[in-house]
């Protein structure tokens, strides 16, 4: 019984969330391994419907482990409401059943503002990110500037983070001509999420370690899709982290040969739509003409016929069976 990574092999939007949700019955630990709370799906469990973002999709199941691994860039708050939406329709989400990578970057209100101020300013040339500011929150991750899930129980680090944090960040903000990021009110709502965040922070890379010593089942759960990927796709015009197999070792801290099978979904089309026709493409909704769906990842426009009749058969042929 081997291990499974799904990934999208389009530009997301390929219907991964079904596959995963199918997938994950069989599943004894879930785990996301890269993204933030831009891209997400739908599950539908019974008749209750689940809109999960940076929850994997094992926490809707009933004795799975569900992990957020080093590789996802976390918005602490967006997680919280996430727990409560699930918890209001009679999950129960606790640090026994969810565990969050204690060495996780955190996405801070700082990263949104400059995320949001960068697409203002480029303007015809942005990008059309989410303005969530995951880009952001994964370039402090390489500058080593980064607040860590592990900073929230260490106050003299903490403040030491977010000084070296704002000094960044200000900076830029005062070029684009936006109002700086207060450090008193950044760490005063720090210190008072972080006892809600700490209890499920965990080193996951050795609860995954164990897992794989017992034998257990774990299902990696993609992001996005393939041709998003920041170093593979279609850049600049991607989002901000690697989205193939290869990153399911390195985002939740397991060896490269850990990760299994790997199920590649594509859709017998594809499609996309950027920040620089999504006017026209409402334009051309409002006057009842057809468009592609949209994907709220990036740019370039065009649809695309694939064939998916094989991939669909290689479910079936998945070690989580």
């Amino acid at each position: 019984m081997g291990n499974v990574a799904v990934i999208g092999a389009q530009w997301g939007d390929e219907g991964k969330g079904k596959i995963v949700d199918w997938l994950s019955e069989r599943a004894d630990v879930v785990v996301r391994f890269q993204g933030g709370h831009n891209a997400g799906h739908t599950l539908v469990v019974g008749n209750v419907e689940y809109k999960l973002s940076l929850l994997p999709s094992g926490v809707v199941r009933p004795g799975k482990l569900s992990i957020i691994g080093n590789g996802v860039v976390v918005d602490p708050w967006a997680l919280l409401d996430e727990i409560d939406a699930i918890r209001a329709k009679g999950i129960d989400v606790n640090p026994q059943n969810l565990r969050l990578a204690d060495n996780a970057a955190l996405i801070l209100p700082s990263h949104g503002a400059l995320d949001r101020a960068r697409e203002e300013w480029l303007s015809d040339s942005k990008i059309g990110t989410t303005g969530r500011g995951i880009g952001p929150a994964y370039e402090d991750k390489v500058g080593r500037r980064a607040v860590r899930v592990c900073d929230l129980a260490d106050p003299a680090a903490l403040e030491q983070r977010v000084d070296q944090l704002l000094l960044h960040h200000n900076a830029l903000l005062r070029g684009l001509d936006k109002s700086e990021v207060g450090r008193n009110e950044l760490l005063a709502r720090l210190r008072e999420i972080a006892p809600r965040i700490l209890p499920y922070a965990a080193p996951v890379w050795r609860l995954l370690d164990d897992a794989r010593r017992k034998g257990r089942r774990v299902l990696f759960e993609g992001a996005q899709g393939a041709m998003l990927d920041v170093d593979h796709g279609t850049y600049p015009y991607v989002t901000s982290s690697n989205t193939l197999a290869g990153q399911a070792a390195a985002g939740s801290g397991i060896a490269p040969g850990t990760v299994g099978f790997v199920l590649g979904i594509t859709k017998a089309y594809t499609s996309r739509l950027s920040s620089k026709t999504r006017s026209a493409a409402s334009s051309a909704s409002a006057a009842g003409s057809s468009v592609s769906s949209p994907d709220a990842n990036g740019a370039a426009a065009g649809s695309t016929r694939w064939q998916c009749g094989r991939r669909s058969r290689q479910v079936a042929s998945t070690g989580l069976r």
